[in-house]
């Protein structure tokens, strides 16, 4: 099999590839300002709009959407992750997506939880942009 390139069991094919993946750069003692509400997360970040949704209250900070309709409970989480990216201004770092059902009487069928980074929910990186386009440093977290 020469000269063909074989797929990467990764990238499945007709799919773009993978975002590059961001670290965190050199350690400032330079602090950064963030307006945060008493949860910890930056009052500027949108919330999900449905009653039923939320951003719960760990570090890895799971957003729920819950909703007896599965595909209505997805569709609202891809329109908050673009909201989310949007306001951020660039991919928000989401370490895991679970599903779970609740089929009791009186439950709200599906939940998925979209476990993301609390520091992109914090406004982590608009604050080092804000703060490096101020004294025109290189931003804190770079791509690979």
């Amino acid at each position: 099999m020469t000269g063909a390139a074989r797929p990467r069991w990764d990238e499945p094919p007709g799919l773009p590839a993978s975002p590059p993946r961001r670290h965190a750069g050199g350690v400032s003692e330079k602090s950064v300002a963030l307006d945060l509400d008493d949860a910890g997360l930056a009052r500027a970040l949108p919330r999900p709009p449905h009653g039923h949704d939320e951003i719960q209250d760990v570090p890895f900070r799971p957003v729920g959407f819950r909703d007896d309709d599965l595909p209505t409970a997805l569709e609202r989480s891809a329109l908050w992750l673009r909201e989310v990216q949007e306001w951020l201004g660039e991919p928000v770092d989401v370490i895991g997506v679970h599903l779970d059902y609740d089929d009791s009487p009186d439950g709200i069928y599906y939940e998925v939880k979209l476990l993301c980074n609390d520091e992109d929910l914090a406004g982590v990186p608009i604050a080092l942009r804000s703060r490096n386009g101020a004294t025109g440093e290189s931003a804190g977290t770079t791509t690979s």
